[in-house]
């Protein structure tokens, strides 16, 4: 099944291209450390995903680029043609003259609405070109206007066009220091309304980012760019064919069902938070040697103690002991409650693999059987040069804080009225904030209930 990929304004176009990027040079690479028939039944798998070829032989991304100005479009586009891998379809893009001028309302009542026929013409014909349509994935920030603002209402457009195709929103968590006076305001309107029509929403935080690339990556001056490889990094390594089930089972066909099956038991629970071990610079590979059960641990530990990376963990957090029915509030200190975790293991000897450390009921909600709430996917063939690599996909309480302090900062700011005149303007009333505050708080109450 295909996916096709919705990149929307300027963070969702740069953070798509490093994604189609990072898939291509995995497929592309020799170094799959594997039995060629397997090499080869994953490249075919992983092309059908993301790519379609035209007769010349060159895999074109099933992609629509969205965004209201036009130099990052005609940038990302010359990028990838000059590849030599991909390209983007040259006529699969929309963009206008003028921005969004960091302004949610700008993008979600005037921009949406104005361009809405043109955008959904774009992603019906990409849509077409599938044999078979797995779903949307939609690549947005939620700090700015367009792919804030616009993104929110794309996804709606696209759930009222497509009601029974999965569309998971994968979503840029602002600086916590910020880029924009208004962000967190453009947060909250984004993500409760992506909270209304998306399957699941797929969080990377900025800051987390900026510390992988500083600490692990050792780049001393970081830039845009390497943040996004990070990012697109830890997506392929999610989003590169698996086997789902047992060995010999051939690469699953449905990647978005598939996640939303084994991570979104609830409507209410939809926020996914994604980490990958291990990370390090390219020239450090070769010098590293990394065991199952040592990786294992460490995901683990990260998953308990919420642990953004694999330095830094706090190893003194121990999950409750089962059969003590404390109540919720007095759970150990830090402990991260999970839902559901998908556990994705890619390289050598997968198949031995002991994952019974993910499987105790303590880790999880009392109300779902942990036989339930834990997937395991893998493959022998490893991504990107690591010999072996393990990511974590968990719906838990892994977003608590951060949600719990952009919805504080964006209340303390609506309660004196500040800026609110910039969204009225644009048709957003007090009681759209209103509606979404009391949608996030519900989110956080849940979350924090678990």
């Amino acid at each position: 099944m295909s996916i096709v990929t919705v990149q929307l304004g300027q963070c969702g176009n740069q953070i798509g291209h490093e994604v189609f990027s990072a898939l291509c040079s995995d497929i592309c690479g020799t170094h799959g450390l594997c039995s060629k028939k397997e090499n080869e039944s994953y490249h075919d798998s992983c092309k059908e995903r993301f790519f379609y070829e035209e007769e010349s032989g060159v895999s074109i991304a099933r992609a629509v680029l969205v965004d209201m100005e036009p130099k990052v479009i005609s940038q990302t586009l010359s990028m990838a043609a000059r590849s030599g891998h991909w390209k983007y379809n040259s006529r699969s893009h929309f963009c206008q003259k003028q921005g969004s001028g960091n302004n949610w309302a700008n993008g979600y009542s005037v921009h949406g609405p104005r361009h809405k026929e043109a955008i959904m013409n774009l992603v019906q014909k990409e849509a077409e070109k599938c044999d078979r349509l797995g779903g949307f994935f939609t690549i947005m920030s939620m700090a700015g206007g367009t792919g804030s603002g616009l993104g929110a209402f794309v996804t709606q457009c696209l759930r009222d066009a497509f009601p029974t195709s999965f569309i998971l929103n994968h979503v840029i968590w602002p600086y916590g220091t910020g880029e924009v006076i208004v962000q967190n305001y453009n947060s909250v309107l984004t993500l409760s309304h992506l909270y209304q029509s998306s399957d699941a929403l797929l969080v990377h935080e900025n800051d987390v980012i900026h510390k992988i690339c500083a600490q692990l990556m050792n780049i001393k001056q970081i830039s845009f760019r390497d943040v996004n490889q990070v990012i697109a990094h830890q997506l392929g390594s999610v989003f590169q064919p698996t086997h789902t089930a047992g060995e010999g089972s051939g690469y699953s066909r449905n990647p978005l069902g598939d996640l939303m099956e084994t991570l979104v038991p609830h409507p209410e629970f939809k926020l996914l938070g994604l980490r990958n071990i291990p990370q390090m610079p390219e020239n450090s590979l070769a010098y590293s040697t990394f065991s199952w059960p040592g990786l294992i641990k460490h995901l683990r530990q990260m998953l308990i103690a919420n642990a953004k990376m694999e330095e830094g963990i706090d190893w003194q957090v121990r999950p409750p002991h089962p059969g003590s029915s404390i109540p919720s509030t007095n759970k150990p200190l830090h402990f991260n409650t999970s839902i559901a975790n998908l556990v994705i293991l890619r390289g050598k000897d997968v198949h031995g693999v002991d994952l019974g450390s993910f499987q105790d009921p303590s880790l999880y909600t009392s109300w779902l059987n942990p036989q339930d709430a834990f997937s395991a996917w893998k493959t022998p063939r490893a991504f990107n040069k690591y010999e072996k690599s393990a990511s974590l996909v968990s719906n838990s309480q892994f977003l608590l804080k951060p949600l719990d302090s952009i919805v504080g900062k964006a209340w303390n700011m609506f309660a004196s009225k500040a800026y609110l005149h910039q969204y009225t303007k644009f048709g957003i009333q007090e009681e759209d904030f209103l509606d979404s505050f009391t949608t996030l708080e519900q989110v956080i109450s849940s979350y924090t209930n678990l």
